[in-house]
Parts: structure tokens; C-alpha cells; sequence
């Protein structure tokens, strides 16, 4: 009866051994097909993003052939997955210009190339170019374009109010940081409504709570820069060196 006994618990302690070491050995199937999954996505945002860079190079090439020594690189593909790449409405590149001195880069010249996407510009083969309208601004430009921005989202009317706070202060989520208590502070408003001011021949703004809206006039797009890159191209152009 003894040695009943222990053969049973030995065929019971073996089937549970069997049966731990299959679950164990789906898990880590699933959490190498995890991984092999998240590998796959960042290398193609990865490729995306080199995609994304020769493409702007070849643009910026073409259409500006007296620029002959610059960086370029794209603010939107760090760190973002690629089901955030496919819902992207405008891809920003840093362009700053420079001399070499002394066999090290001396740094120049600061501009930012928009690529506004249209709907469908990721596709399965990736991203297709004849989607994107391409437009090139300095800093005097932007200074332009927050402006009009910071207008329409404040109420602000007095333009070297804007500006001042704009070249010596800090722009936030919120609006404005100025020196010595100039603030600009932007409207709450809800997320479904709308300021739109006239810009220009090509564009309209549109402010609401999260972004800057740029209406194209020759496409009908709506675009949105988020207000984290509001801030990013703003202190390329204003804080760093």
C-alpha cells in the first residue's frame, strides 16, 4: 500500500513538473515574441526616421542649392512608437548652418523645414513623399508665426508685448513666461474649440487647448504642432547655441 502510495505522488509530482516547465516555456515564448515585436517597431521608426532625414536632405538640396555645409535632423522620431508616427500631421527638422574653424564646426545659422503630412503618408511599403508639403522658415519667420499665435490664443493685442516676452522669456503649456511679470497667459478653453486667425496666403492658425492648428489653404488640411514642440523649436531657435 506504501509503495502504491509513493508511485502515484511520483507520477503526480512528475505531471506537475511537465506541466510547469509548458507554461514556463510559453511564457518565454511570449515574452521573446514580445520583444522580437517591440524590436521590430523600433527599427521601423528607425527606418522611418532615416527615410524621413534623406528625403528632407534631398529636399533642402533641391530647393536651396547656396546652402553648402548643415546639419539636419528630425525633432518627432525619438522615443515615438510607430502608431504615434501614423497619426502625425507635420514632421519638423532642426537645419543650422556652419563653418569649419580650426577643423571644428562652428556653428551658424538656424532653420526649421515643416513637412506637412496628408492622410495615408505611412503606408505598408513606408513612407510615401508625394503626401508631405514642405515649408522652410527662419527665425524672424517663427517670431512671425508665434506672434499671430499668441495674438489669437491671449487676446493680447500690443505685438511688442508678445514679442519681448517671446525673445527674453520662455514660452510654457500655458503661454508665456516674460521677464519682470510680462506674462502671456493663452485662453482655457475645451479641447473642442477653436480661435482662427489669418495668417497668410497659405495658412491660417488655429489655437485650442493642446496645439497650434495650421489650416493649409491650397490642400484644405488641418495640421497640429503639439505644444511640446511648440516649445522644442522655439528654444532651438531662441535658447541654444
Amino acid at each position: 500500500m506504501k509503495r502504491l502510495t509513493l508511485l502515484l505522488l511520483s507520477v503526480l509530482l512528475l505531471s506537475n513538473l511537465h506541466i510547469r516547465a509548458q507554461d514556463n516555456g510559453a511564457a518565454i515564448a511570449g515574452a521573446v515574441a514580445g520583444i522580437a515585436a517591440i524590436g521590430a517597431g523600433i527599427a521601423a521608426v528607425e527606418q522611418m526616421k532615416e527615410q524621413a532625414e534623406l528625403s528632407a536632405t534631398e529636399w533642402f538640396l533641391t530647393n536651396h542649392p547656396e546652402y553648402n555645409q548643415f546639419s539636419l535632423k528630425t525633432l518627432d522620431f525619438d522615443g515615438k512608437k510607430l502608431k504615434d508616427m501614423s497619426t502625425t500631421s507635420v514632421i519638423t527638422f532642426k537645419i543650422q548652418e556652419f563653418d569649419i574653424y580650426n577643423n571644428e564646426p562652428l556653428l551658424g545659422e538656424k532653420s526649421v523645414l515643416f513637412g506637412f503630412t496628408s492622410y495615408g503618408w505611412i503606408n505598408e511599403y513606408g513612407i510615401d513623399f508625394n503626401k508631405v508639403q514642405w515649408f522652410l522658415i527662419n527665425n524672424d519667420e517663427w517670431m512671425n508665426m508665434m506672434t499671430a499665435y499668441s495674438k489669437v490664443a491671449s487676446g493680447v493685442e500690443n505685438e511688442s508685448i508678445i514679442r519681448d516676452a517671446l525673445t527674453n522669456g520662455k514660452v510654457l503649456n500655458r503661454g508665456i513666461k516674460g521677464k519682470k511679470g510680462q506674462d502671456v497667459d493663452f485662453y482655457k478653453i475645451d479641447g473642442d474649440m477653436y480661435l482662427v486667425t489669418d495668417y497668410s496666403d497659405d495658412m491660417k492658425f488655429i489655437y485650442n487647448e493642446r496645439s497650434l492648428g495650421i489650416y493649409l489653404k491650397k490642400t484644405t488640411d488641418l495640421v497640429q504642432i503639439k505644444r511640446n514642440s511648440i516649445i522644442e523649436i522655439h528654444e532651438f531657435f531662441f535658447d541654444e547655441n
